[in-house]
């Protein structure tokens, strides 16, 4: 599996493009923004969209979803339903950021724990990794060591807490409970900034790292 990070929106929201290179087929993951910027790479890739994936439900992950579904005709899957109180206060999420407003949306397909997606031929694993969000997921494919983290793990830090319904200790338990035990040699693509490992995380983020017990 191919892809692509295409950073989007003032916060630098890490919009994802990936793709089945057997099939040319392909998902954008968080479409946050700056939707004519997404679809030029697309095209300037030669793959076929054929669905928008979302880690959860912030505006700067979720903005461009909308406009991005209505202009290519593809569904929309995730994240967990217990983040159908962002998208439905999406209004209220443009008036705290700052952003213009954007239009709502209903995904086609909710998505849970253990829930198969698929790419062309190239399958995710969905995680349900609650914390920063209730409803946040991740995609990790097996074949490639590769997760989409949104905001929960970042390098060096983690995804905040102090929005409605996040918790620290819930995130923390996300972090360590599902996403290390895939393995140190994961790479991780996060909502925001550099890529990195699993491995690394666990020897060096001062949050989640071995040491702190």
């Amino acid at each position: 599996m191919k892809f692509r990070i295409i950073p989007v929106t003032p916060f630098q929201q890490n919009c994802t493009l990936i793709w089945c290179e057997e099939t040319n087929k392909a998902a954008v993951v968080d479409p946050g923004g700056d939707v004519d910027r997404i679809l030029a790479a697309v095209e300037e890739e030669g793959v076929e969209l054929e669905k928008i994936l979302l880690t959860h439900a912030h505006l700067d992950h979720v903005g461009g979803t909308a406009e991005l579904a209505k202009r290519t005709g593809v569904p929309v899957e995730g994240p967990h339903i217990d983040d159908k109180f962002w998208i439905d206060g999406l209004d209220q999420q443009c008036t705290m950021f700052g952003f213009p407003p954007v239009e709502g949306f209903e995904p086609d397909r909710w998505l849970d724990e253990g829930n198969d997606i698929e790419v062309g031929n190239q399958h995710l694993s969905v995680l349900h990794t609650p914390g920063h969000t209730p409803g946040h997921v991740v995609f990790f494919h097996p074949g490639d060591l590769l997760a989409m983290v949104g905001d929960v793990l970042f390098q060096g830090s983690i995804g905040r807490t102090d929005f409605p319904k996040g918790d620290h200790s819930t995130l923390i338990a996300s972090i360590r409970e599902k996403l290390f035990p895939l393995g140190d040699d994961v790479d991780f693509i996060p909502g925001h900034g550099p890529m990195s490992t699993f491995g690394r995380e666990r020897i060096s983020n001062p949050f989640v790292s071995d040491h702190r017990g």
